[in-house]
């Protein structure tokens, strides 16, 4: 049965939405009268209408799983983090997820970046404070004896999801995140979204890095 909401953040825009559509035709019927009320509630409604069905346009169907890669005792892990690729909890992560086999992580690090930036095509900063973060990450996990490599990948972590799993072939896929309240694709719903969307166990992992900085 399909979920009628992917997170805690778009079940409480429905809410407000809710709320704001019959608020919006009780003040039209308020100050206009009947006849104004009526024409708020259908213009209200197409809008509605146009854009639930756009929004069911974009919804992605399952991807089937994608075929195992390299040897048979190979664990290929796909790490997608972005300020939280250097944390402690995602290392540990990381091991634990390639247990039991002879890990082969490849950590992929959207390249985050402001509205304005992302819609002017400016997206150099954000590559490489990626990039940067990126070979932290990889330098410490080939340290710890954990074969690896990074890249930069799409502003969009789903998408940035879909365009690695088609080269690496992913036997697992680890998320990272701020803690909630302090995580934007927590709030949009990133990891219920990459459930639903792939066909590839994926392990959440929360990384506070203030936490670890102050040695908790």
């Amino acid at each position: 049965m399909k979920k009628p909401f992917r997170s805690e953040a778009e079940a409480y825009r429905f809410v407000i939405g809710t709320v704001g559509y019959f608020a919006a035709i009780v003040l039209a019927t308020a100050l206009g009268g009947r006849w104004w009320g009526i024409g708020v509630f259908v213009a209200l409604t197409v809008l509605v209408l146009i854009w639930f069905f756009r929004h069911e346009a974009r919804e992605q169907p399952r991807a089937a799983a994608p075929a195992h890669r390299g040897a048979e005792d190979e664990r290929r892990v796909l790490v997608v983090a972005n300020e939280t690729v250097v944390g402690r909890a995602l290392r540990e992560a990381v091991e634990s997820a390639a247990e039991g086999g002879r890990a082969n992580v490849l950590v992929v690090s959207p390249a985050l970046n402001s509205p304005l930036k992302h819609w002017t095509s400016d997206e150099d900063q954000a590559r490489a404070v990626a990039e940067e973060r990126l070979q932290r990450s990889v330098a410490e996990l080939e340290r710890l004896g954990i074969s690896a490599r990074g890249e930069v990948g799409d502003a969009d972590p789903l998408q940035a999801i879909e365009d690695a799993l088609r080269t690496f072939g992913a036997d697992v896929i680890v998320i990272s995140t701020h803690p909630e309240g302090r995580s934007n694709w927590l709030e949009r719903g990133v990891v219920t979204s990459a459930r639903e969307r792939f066909a590839v166990p994926i392990t959440h992992v929360v990384v506070d890095l203030d936490a670890e900085a102050a040695g908790v």
